[in-house]
């Protein structure tokens, strides 16, 4: 698969929390987004060069991840450092997992897929957010944004208004109704699967709690009406992307 450029939205941070990793697959490409028990967010591809078993299923330890397969680990640089069949062994700097430029902004964890560190900033860049959900849809992001377009969000803050839709970038979207917004990042699973990582631009004071849930169950009301709404060729790929696994 061809690695997309820019930045890309991996995992809300609120979902990574320190010590804990898990899988995610952008365009195809499977990564592992992990956080160190200090509290730095990383991005690698999914795999150790080992024997191809996913860091995702692995475990932390302090700025290390271990493979779950044998147990080799791997600094924050995606550097093998320790093998414990040979636990005296100077291990080859050749050993190591291809990591990516990883950021954090809005509540949300950000890879290029890549090593370098693109000229443009993370789009839409806002102040206090509140976490909502990842919410993983089995349509094409083309769909959703065609959606979204004309979806009426209800309100939570009692100003209550149109629901305007904003396309900020590609990768990040934006629905207004009165004083709520919605922050939304972009992520293209696959041509039929696409994941949207919503915060609530907004201070948790006002929305935690409450305002989570009010908003939470209506994303979930909209991937249903999304997936049962999907054009017939969505369906079709998805199965095949089932299949082909």
């Amino acid at each position: 698969m061809t690695a997309p450029t820019g930045w890309i939205p991996v995992a809300l941070s609120s979902e990574i929390e320190a010590g804990a990793s898990a899988g995610a697959v952008v365009d195809g490409n499977e990564v592992v987004v992990w956080r160190d028990t200090s509290g730095v967010a990383h991005t690698w591809e999914d795999r150790c060069p080992h024997r191809g078993m996913r860091m995702s299923l692995g475990f932390v330890r302090g700025d290390h991840i271990a493979c779950l397969y044998h147990g080799w680990q791997y600094d924050t640089a995606g550097q093998c450092r320790y093998i414990p069949a040979h636990p005296d062994l100077d291990v080859p700097q050749t050993i190591k997992v291809p990591t990516y430029v990883t950021s954090e902004a809005n509540g949300i964890v950000w890879s290029t897929l890549s090593d370098a560190v693109p000229d443009e900033a993370i789009p839409g860049e806002t102040d206090e957010v509140t976490p909502l959900r990842s919410l993983y849809v089995d349509c094409p992001a083309a769909f959703v944004r065609e959606t979204l377009e004309t979806a009426s969000m209800p309100g939570f803050s009692g100003s209550e208004g149109e629901t305007v839709f904003t396309a900020v970038s590609d990768v990040v979207w934006t629905l207004t109704s009165g004083e709520d917004r919605l922050y939304i990042g972009v992520q293209t699973v696959n041509p039929s699967r696409t994941a949207l990582h919503v915060v609530i631009a907004g201070p948790q004071a006002t929305y935690a709690g409450a305002g989570q849930a009010h908003f939470s169950g209506w994303l979930e009301t909209l991937r249903r009406s999304l997936e049962d709404d999907a054009p017939d060729e969505a369906i079709s790929a998805q199965m095949t992307t089932a299949e082909v696994a």
